[in-house]
């Protein structure tokens, strides 16, 4: 097996350019959000973000966190910026919740949709926790769609098409293990400055095992929209099963009193000409 390799993103770096994004579309042969050609652009009016989020088309996307002071004419304003991808968890709860096997780990230890296995469930959707994965809108597709980690690149000694389009290297590849030790200098670096928000996102194994798609940010993870603590479906289990359990309990008692009541009612009913009588 190769040795696992992910992405490190340094949020503190980021510029915007959007360059991975255009490079994931053209690599992969993307099609626009709204068919193959478009004659205008659209805009959201969402800042400068018209892509908004993940999509079926957009493997990457570049968010733009805007944070204002709370005075009437702003008078000071900052951006965060960071270009969202699949994690392609240690523990991916899409993988575990693929009823037909189209999800596969890796030689690389990627995560990886094999989309003539996929039947279209949508199984992987719900599970995701970072909304990463959605359903092709191409009537002659309707399979789940999401970043292949260039799989054909790297299968090929290639970087992947964003890590090699990023003009600040605020998207590194590489094998984990380097980029780890890359982004805990970077951290303490920025927390030797006075930047002491800063904080890695998914280097270790309290996010789901690890995420070889792994980030420096300078905010709380939820300010990017990333969840703190997301978790396995099938941690979820047990407690599922307790609340079930409690639930036929709770409705079995309440049909038993139900029962009984209607019963006696019943035997007074009866019983009542006998004893006028």
């Amino acid at each position: 097996m190769a040795e696992p390799v992910g992405f490190y993103t340094d949020t503190t770096v980021c510029i915007g350019c959007k360059a991975c994004q255009v490079a994931c579309h053209q690599w992969n042969d993307l099609p626009s959000g709204e068919g193959p050609q478009r004659s205008l652009p659209v805009l959201s009016g969402d800042s400068y973000d018209n892509t908004r989020s993940l999509s079926d088309v957009n493997w990457r996307h570049v968010k733009f966190i805007e944070q204002f002071s709370p005075d009437p004419n702003r008078k000071q304003a900052a951006w965060l910026m960071m270009s969202d991808v699949c994690k392609h968890c240690v523990n991916a709860p899409c993988l575990e919740v693929c009823p037909t096997g189209s999800i596969i780990r890796t030689e690389f230890d990627t995560v990886y949709i094999q989309e003539p296995v996929c039947n279209g469930c949508r199984d992987c959707v719900s599970a995701c926790p970072f909304g990463v994965i959605h359903m092709s809108a191409d009537p002659n597709k309707l399979v789940a769609q999401k970043c292949t980690f260039c799989y054909d690149r790297l299968q090929n000694n290639l970087t992947p098409a964003c890590a090699q389009a990023c003009p600040t290297q605020s998207i590194r590849f590489g094998p984990l293990a380097k980029l780890k030790e890359q982004a805990s200098a970077r951290l303490n670096q920025l927390i030797g400055q006075g930047r002491t928000k800063a904080l890695l996102y998914g280097a270790n194994e309290s996010v789901l095992g690890g995420l070889n798609a792994f980030y420096l940010l300078e905010d709380k993870p939820e300010t990017y929209g990333l969840p703190s603590n997301p978790k396995l479906p099938s941690r979820l289990v047990p407690q599922s099963s307790l609340w079930s359990i409690l639930t036929a309990l709770l409705t079995a008692l309440g049909v038993l009193f139900a029962f009984r009541d209607r019963t006696r009612v019943n035997q007074t009913q009866g019983a009542a000409p006998g004893g006028q009588a």
